[in-house]
């Protein structure tokens, strides 16, 4: 027997199709509050689409610790063996809107939420190991670039290479993202990564440089573009209703959680910045060590609720888990707090999918939506028995040294690892990076950016400046001066 339709406030609901009106024909009366209440709920259904990766897809899941990494870090969640923790992952385009197709070439968001005993810790990556920028001044540029005109409204290739022919440190992530996998088949067919440089610190207090890895057991393939455009076209959600029928069918996906360890010293005195979010550290150096596995075994109950609402951010951080001096990590610590401050309110902490598994105690109080409050004192110090501090999760202490400045830090070699990733890519591979290029690149109508650009290319990679000026029918000697 079903169940009796209510109103927001429990009381029974006669008539859900027709309008309580002045006779038959009308016209409605202002005293149906049923009607005036639906239609003022359904004008706030929307709340504010996230700014950058607005279109996502999501799951939950376990994530089982496999080896115990007591040695290098005290968070709990990475200490002990066969540890189960429950997750929350969110996939998603970095550029487009909600309604924008999924497959078109994109860097993804891999972002991954552990409800864990000591609270929640957040991993807030991409499909990417590097970035475009590693300033968080130039971020809101750079996803203006990315975004749509201010006059026409239109998305705009002039836009971006823009941007990215005046913006060297991207040429990397640039060759990153034209190549294959800029089209992954499937999200649970892609690589993810933590992509900046994070501290661990053990129970002595000693401290480790970690980057984090999470590989697909599915393993990488990708859409050609064709493929891709074909897909956006005939399904402009191919992404999030294969990873739904995946596991809706049982076919659950997994990774292999991964990490490079850096130790202290070595990482301050490492050939590359390990804090430039546009360069990787050599798995050569310092190889993946296996830290456990997740799989996604279970879908939304409701899209909204579990997904639309899922705010992470890399500021959720468990003792033994700190930040490192990453410029631009230093920076998403604020920013993706306070966007969902403003996209779901002030207390966004509190709703189910953001809640802590462990008991929230502190003085922060009401706000909009504020629920379960007590009357205990709400204020610090105090005499009343509140909640008091723990001295166990204190950051461990380092040195900071120089003068206050706007320093180019990370400015010493763009290039070179972008000629090491399309050295990497087979014949067939780098072909296809020159053809999707040609047909971005070369679409644009400014010739000094085309130029600027493949200069780039050029200084990566003698081979890949070359072929990419030849494409876009360039004089290669405006390339090489």
């Amino acid at each position: 027997m079903s169940d009796k339709l209510t109103t927001n406030e429990g009381q029974p609901w006669a008539d859900n199709n027709h309008s309580l009106t002045a006779g038959n024909r009308g016209p409605v009366l202002m005293q149906d509050y049923q009607l005036i209440e639906k239609l003022a709920q359904f004008n706030r259904e929307r709340i504010p689409e996230r700014v950058v990766h607005a279109k996502g897809a999501g799951a939950k899941g376990i994530f089982t610790l496999t080896h115990d990494m007591s040695k290098y870090t005290k968070a709990d969640i990475f200490n002990g063996n066969n540890k189960k923790t429950d997750m929350i992952v969110r996939f998603s385009e970095v550029a487009g809107e909600l309604g924008y197709p999924d497959t078109l070439r994109d860097v993804r968001g891999f972002a991954l939420k552990f409800y864990t005993n000591e609270g929640n810790y957040d991993i807030v990556g991409n499909n990417t190991p590097i970035f475009f920028i590693n300033d968080p001044l130039k971020f809101p540029d750079f996803i203006h670039s990315q975004k749509r005109e201010p006059d026409s409204h239109l998305r705009s290739q002039d836009m971006q290479w823009d941007f990215w022919a005046h913006s060297p440190e991207s040429v990397h992530q640039v060759t990153y993202l034209m190549g294959d996998r800029g089209n992954p088949a499937s999200y649970a067919n892609m690589n993810g990564y933590g992509s900046h440089t994070f501290k661990w610190v053990n129970e002595k207090g000693e401290q480790f440089w970690v980057k984090y890895h999470f590989i697909s057991e599915q393993g990488v393939k990708n859409m050609t573009e064709e493929q891709a455009t074909k897909t956006a076209s005939s399904n402009p959600d191919y992404l999030i209703q294969d990873l739904y029928d995946r596991i809706k069918q049982g076919d659950f996906p997994k990774w292999k959680v991964c990490v490079q360890i850096i130790p202290f010293k070595d990482g301050l005195n490492y050939k590359d910045d390990i804090f430039d979010v546009t360069k990787t550290v050599s798995h050569k150096d310092y190889p993946l060590q296996e830290v456990g596995e997740f799989v996604l075994n279970q879908n939304p109950d409701n899209y909204f609720d579990d997904v639309e609402e899922a705010a992470f951010s890399p500021a959720n951080l468990v003792p033994g888990i700190e930040a490192s001096p990453d410029k631009l990590l230093q920076g998403r610590l604020f920013a993706y707090k306070d966007a969902e401050r403003y996209r779901l309110g002030a207390n966004y902490e509190k709703l189910p999918i953001n809640r802590p598994k462990n008991n929230v105690k502190n003085y922060s109080r009401d706000g909009f939506m504020s629920q379960g409050q007590d009357g205990s004192v709400n204020y610090e110090p105090n005499s009343q028995n509140g909640p008091v501090e723990d001295s166990s999760a204190k950051t461990a202490p380092f040195d900071i040294s120089g003068n206050a400045g706007n320093y180019n830090t990370y400015a010493n070699d763009y290039y070179s690892q972008a000629g090491a990733l399309y050295n990497v890519y087979s014949e067939d591979e780098k072909q296809r990076l020159i053809e999707t290029i040609k047909s971005t690149l070369g679409s644009i109508n400014s010739h000094e950016n085309k130029v600027l650009e493949t200069k780039q290319f050029y200084q990566a990679d003698h081979d890949y400046g070359t072929r990419v000026a030849k494409a876009l029918n360039l004089d290669l000697s405006e390339i090489t001066n």
